[in-house]
């Protein structure tokens, strides 16, 4: 029996969390001795992306009523079509609510934020993150099937090309109640949720016309920018790239914080980090307590510097 991925596109194009997703299932499909099946709602990408990582077969669903999201509308389109036992999905916002909507139409386990391949399958057992990512607990199922949500930046997006065929799924999903507030854009710009490398900055910046060092060390290592909530909220940053417990909680392998005390409210956005830099002028500041690395100094004399060594490495 095939193991079902959700690979989630944004206005028709695929992020890097549906890859990682369907390489997450190539990796149980692999050990389990089956195929993968991709499903998507509209996409305008190519399923040859898909296959790259690993779905064999791609499930098209096409239907004009959910070219808004909605999370029930979504559930019962994937219900229509999944017929497997298990289906990994992306942890990223929308996903994340048509999963729960998901597991309750099947009556399956849900467990979420998992960060590696199960340790067994039969139970399905496998690690997660819990407490806002400040720990972490062995989930099991004890139900028919499984719904599963990947932590984005934990497990990667692992190329295994493979041949695929595709199959286009008519549907027309009841979705009238849909009221579309705001969703996240494709663009050319880096998906901070996404991102491997991030550079954050707050209060002690100063001002929003100090931002162009902490965007052009961004650009040199093909980084996102992020901000903490302070800085969002006097309007220095948009409140995109707010990062912390009431923000985005991000997971990149590299995360630089620079003039951020590190509040609790802060860390619990940013501690699955797998490499966390912290620049702070303060050295009582508390997010050196969780700082794989700290640099205590004035980042208006460490910002410049560090960008003209890294540029001068990377003979710009």
């Amino acid at each position: 029996m095939a193991i079902f991925v959700y690979a989630e596109n944004i206005n028709g194009i695929y992020k890097k969390a549906a890859f990682e997703a369907v390489a997450y299932a190539k990796s149980i499909a692999d050990k389990a001795g089956d195929s993968v099946t991709a499903i998507s709602v509209n996409p305008t990408d190519s399923s040859d992306l898909l296959y790259k990582y690993g779905a064999e077969k791609v499930i098209n669903i096409k239907d004009e009523g959910l070219k808004n999201f909605s999370a029930k509308a979504y559930s019962e389109a994937v219900n229509q079509v999944f017929d497997g036992k298990t289906i990994i999905f992306p942890h990223t916002t929308d996903a994340s609510s048509v999963a729960p909507m998901l597991s309750i139409l099947k009556n399956f386990s849900l467990i979420t934020n998992v960060i590696e391949a199960p340790e067994s399958l039969s139970p399905f057992q496998v690690k997660r993150k819990a407490f806002s990512g400040k720990g972490f607990m062995h989930a099991k199922s004890e139900t028919e099937g499984v719904i599963v949500t990947v932590s984005q930046n934990s497990f990667g997006a692992k190329e295994n090309v493979v041949s695929g065929s595709e199959e286009i799924k008519e549907l027309s999903i009841a979705n009238e109640d849909t009221k579309v507030l705001s969703h996240e854009q494709s663009s050319g710009t880096l998906d901070l949720k996404e991102a491997e490398v991030v550079v954050s900055a707050g209060r002690g910046l100063k001002g929003a016309e100090n931002w162009g060092m902490v965007e052009d060390l961004a650009s040199l290592l093909g980084a996102a920018t992020a901000c903490s909530k302070p800085v969002s909220d006097i309007g220095w940053r948009p409140h995109s790239e707010h990062v912390g417990q009431t923000g985005k909680a991000i997971s990149p392998n590299l995360y630089i914080a620079i003039g951020i005390s590190g509040a609790i409210q802060h860390l619990a956005g940013v501690n699955s980090s797998k490499t966390i830099v912290v620049i702070n002028n303060d050295a009582e500041a508390p997010f050196f307590k969780s700082a794989d690395y700290g640099v205590v100094g004035d980042a208006f004399q460490i910002i410049p510097a560090l960008t003209e060594k890294i540029r001068a490495l990377k003979g710009r």
